[in-house]
C-alpha cells in the first residue's frame, strides 16, 4: 500500500496569546487555504524567526490555534538560526530551545518550543490495520524519487481517527532524496 509522501517546510503553531502577541488584540488566524490533514490549514500570517544566530523572515503560520507554541524547523535551519536542533514528535516541546517571534504588533521570547520534526506517518485506525502497524511503531519506508530513491528508518506510526494517509518529511530529507512534484512511499520490512 503506497501513501502520499509531503514535505513539510518551516512553520509555526501559535497559541491565541501569542497570536494576539504577534498580530494585535482580538486577532485571529486568517485561512489561506487546507492542508492534507483534517481541519489543519496555511495561514495569510507570517512571522520572522530570531535567533542567536540570525533569522529567517516570512515564516508561514498554521492554523488553527494550538495549546502550545511550537516552531519546527529542519536541522540546517537550526543551525543557520544558532540553536539545537532537537529531534522531537509534534507537541513534545518540553526541554527544547526557544528563540524570538517577531510580529508585526510585537515579539513572543520563547522559553522553549523550537523543534525538527520526526518523520512520520499520519493514518487512521483502519490504515493501519491494513497495513499491519501500531500507533507510536518505528518502521521503514521506501521512497521513490528520480534518481535518489530512499529507505527512510525511524518514521514513527501516528494513528487517529481524524488523520489522513500521509507521510511528512523535512526540507532537509525532501532534498536529500530530490522529492519532487507527487512523491509516494510504502513500509518496508528490512
Amino acid at each position: 500500500m503506497k501513501f502520499l509522501v509531503e514535505t513539510s517546510a518551516r512553520h509555526v503553531h501559535l497559541t491565541q496569546e501569542h497570536i494576539e502577541a504577534l498580530f494585535g488584540a482580538g486577532a485571529t488566524l486568517t485561512h489561506k487555504k487546507d492542508l492534507s490533514q483534517p481541519g489543519q490549514f496555511a495561514c495569510e500570517e507570517r512571522v520572522t524567526l530570531r535567533g542567536p544566530k540570525g533569522e529567517m523572515k516570512n515564516v508561514i503560520v498554521l492554523g488553527p490555534a494550538r495549546p502550545e507554541t511550537q516552531v519546527e524547523v529542519s536541522a540546517t535551519d537550526a543551525r543557520s538560526l544558532g540553536v539545537v536542533g532537537t529531534l522531537r514528535e509534534s507537541g513534545d516541546v518540553a526541554g527544547t530551545p526557544g528563540l524570538t517571534l517577531v510580529g508585526p504588533a510585537g515579539e513572543v521570547e520563547l522559553a522553549q518550543g523550537v523543534i525538527v520534526a520526526k518523520r512520520h506517518i499520519h493514518m487512521t485506525p483502519a490504515d493501519a490495520e491494513e497495513l499491519g502497524v501500531t500507533n507510536g511503531e518505528i518502521v521503514w519506508v521506501k521512497v521513490e524519487t528520480n534518481g535518489r530513491s530512499t529507505v527512510f528508518g525511524d518514521v514513527v506510526i501516528r494513528v487517529k481517527d481524524s488523520f489522513k494517509l500521509a507521510m511528512h518529511i523535512d526540507t532537509d530529507e525532501s532534498n536529500a532524496s530530490f522529492a519532487s512534484g507527487e512523491v509516494y512511499g510504502e513500509i518496508v520490512k528490512l
